[in-house]
């Protein structure tokens, strides 16, 4: 896995952000998710759309607690690696049927951070936020998308509720 295998599982994942209060789909335009779907190393076929649409569901889903990892298993369907000589040794491709290769590396990068780093990868801690974050720091201890958007919106409700509390007793 490289890290942009890692670039796109978040783009995916965060692929359906909530803006103005209102749940968006960047993928639902069949123009503009050809586009998106060609920008990050895919075909942009209806079938390859369809195929990340069903993935990003299942792998927020995942995410959030809402479904087992074992739900991902159907779009593993068909999948192998083959592996070649070569002067540098034995190299493995990825064989999938025809519109499955960008559904299937979304989720061999999300099993492989879940095995190299595992809880890195997560929800935004801010419950009106619907992206995900991976955690590159050494602390791992990152909480929101964007400190600028989420992490401030947060600690500046911290603080309101603070101090305007009513007095007790």
């Amino acid at each position: 896995m490289t890290w942009a295998d890692e670039d796109v599982l978040l783009d995916l994942l965060n692929s359906t952000p909530v803006v103005d209060g209102s749940h968006q789909d960047l993928l639902a335009d069949p123009a503009e998710a050809s586009a998106w779907l060609r920008q990050r190393g895919g075909d942009g076929s209806p079938r390859e759309r369809d195929a990340v649409r069903q993935v990003r569901d299942t792998l927020q889903g995942v995410l959030r607690g809402d479904l087992p990892g074992s739900a991902l298993e159907p779009y593993l369907e068909g999948a192998t690696y083959r592996p070649a000589m070569s002067e540098q040794g034995v190299e493995w491709s990825l064989d999938v049927p025809p519109g499955r290769a960008m559904s299937v590396r979304v989720i061999l990068a999300w099993d492989t951070l879940e095995r190299t780093r595992p809880g890195r990868l997560r929800p935004c801690a801010n419950s009106e936020c619907r992206l995900f974050l991976l955690d590159r720091s050494k602390t791992n201890r990152a909480r929101w998308c964007s400190m600028a958007v989420c992490g401030n919106r947060m600690k500046a409700r911290r603080h309101y509720q603070r101090t305007h509390q009513p007095p007790a007793g």
